[in-house]
């Protein structure tokens, strides 16, 4: 199968989001777990941004020495020196420039023509090509920009030496098959055999991940995303979606990826308490909830065979354990097989008693915690106990 490469953009697109901001020691500590995970780069900041952020990459350049590292750089020359710069210790550096390409970012945010953005991308390309080896160029808001452009863009960026060309949703405009269809029409237009081309989704309209596998589907063969999805805005494609996504439709997309999905919840649980914001239970994959089963039914299911309401097992992400929560949607074997982790083995009279009072607890409180249950399960029992003990004494 093909692989497709994961670029993994944590430390830079997702640490420029609000509240995500890490200091060096945090992005050497993610940087690790990343590798571990195994990313194939780790995009570890925007170096021109700060003194304090071109010395965080110096640091994950120093200490990461498996993975490649990237840095991000404007076309211009002093954005280009400071990643040069940044990334003099790296095994495998990788210098990501971009440019906006999109008619209006050129005019209202660069005050430049097509012709000028041809000249800067041709001139920074081969300018940072004299010094690290390999450049990936990022045509930003390629899904808003004209395709005949965009691909004259492409164009004169392989020429300059560019090896990956990465075209992305910048704004989240974009929606799956018009996604995939540019990435289909630079394709043809490049016939370039030797370049990678990468998607980078943004989620503003919720279809990152879409987008992401609409462009693998497209030919795509490097994603680019975040741990949790987190980033500017609404974020950007979420890694654990992307991959597990690719993992168990393999037959249906035909690619792997060299990540540990065993690594995927670790990693999660990591940035969390990094930045100290936690994901929503809903989450996929790594939400609370991902593997929580509350309803009869499924949990029914789940006790009988985990795939009938799970596609992929808890354990093949990292994530400990799946759990039956006990609720007002629960039903009686749920509640049976959760006493019985408790220590409890309660009749048939017992257990309908227990069940009748936990989910009279349960349309009472938003959840029924462990101990509720096992206060509740320990009184019943009790109870029947000392009846049973009465009656004896009664007939004797």
């Amino acid at each position: 199968m093909d692989a497709v490469r994961i670029f993994d953009t944590t430390l830079r697109d997702g640490e420029q989001s609000p509240g995500f901001s890490m200091n060096t020691e945090e992005k050497i500590r993610m940087a690790r777990q990343l590798a571990k995970l195994g990313v194939d780069v780790i995009e570890a900041g925007f170096p021109i941004s700060s003194r304090g952020d071109l010395e965080a990459v110096q640091a994950v350049a120093r200490e990461v020495r498996d993975v490649p590292i990237a840095a991000l750089a404007r076309a211009k020359k002093q954005d280009i020196d400071a990643a040069i710069e940044a990334l003099e210790a790296a095994a495998e550096p990788r210098l990501h420039i971009f440019l906006a390409t999109s008619d209006l970012h050129l005019k209202v945010k660069l005050n430049m023509s097509r012709d000028q953005a041809l000249e800067a991308i041709d001139s920074m390309i081969r300018y940072g090509r004299q010094r690290v080896a390999e450049v990936e160029f990022s045509a930003e808001d390629a899904g808003r920009t004209d395709i005949g452009f965009l691909c004259k863009v492409c164009s004169v960026a392989v020429k300059a030496g560019a090896k990956v060309l990465n075209l992305p949703d910048t704004v989240g405009y974009a929606v799956p098959e018009e996604y995939g269809e540019m990435f289909r029409l630079v394709r043809e237009h490049l016939d370039e055999p030797g370049v990678t081309l990468s998607a980078h989704c943004h989620d503003d309209l919720g279809l990152a991940v879409a987008n992401s596998l609409a462009a693998v589907r497209a030919g795509v063969r490097q994603i680019e995303c975040t741990i949790n999805g987190i980033g500017e805005r609404a974020g950007n494609a979420s890694l654990e979606e992307v991959v597990v996504a690719l993992a168990v439709r393999k037959e249906s997309f035909g690619v792997t990826t060299g990540i540990r999905l065993e690594q995927l919840f670790p990693s999660s649980r990591m940035l969390t308490e990094i930045t100290g914001a936690q994901v929503a239970p809903n989450k996929a994959v790594v939400g609370a909830n991902a593997f929580a089963h509350e309803a009869g039914i499924h949990q029914d299911g789940i006790i009988k065979n985990p795939q009938t309401y799970e596609i992929i097992a808890p354990e093949t992400v990292g994530v400990p354990s799946r759990s039956l929560v006990v609720g007002k949607h629960s039903g009686r074997h749920a509640l049976r097989t959760t006493l019985k982790d408790l220590g409890y083995e309660p009749s048939d009279a017992e257990l309908a008693e227990i069940y009748r009072r936990v989910t009279a607890l349960a349309d009472q409180a938003k959840a029924v915690r462990p101990r509720d249950i096992v206060g509740i399960a320990h009184e019943v029992i009790r109870r029947g106990a000392s009846a049973m003990a009465a009656e004896a004494s009664s007939m004797a």
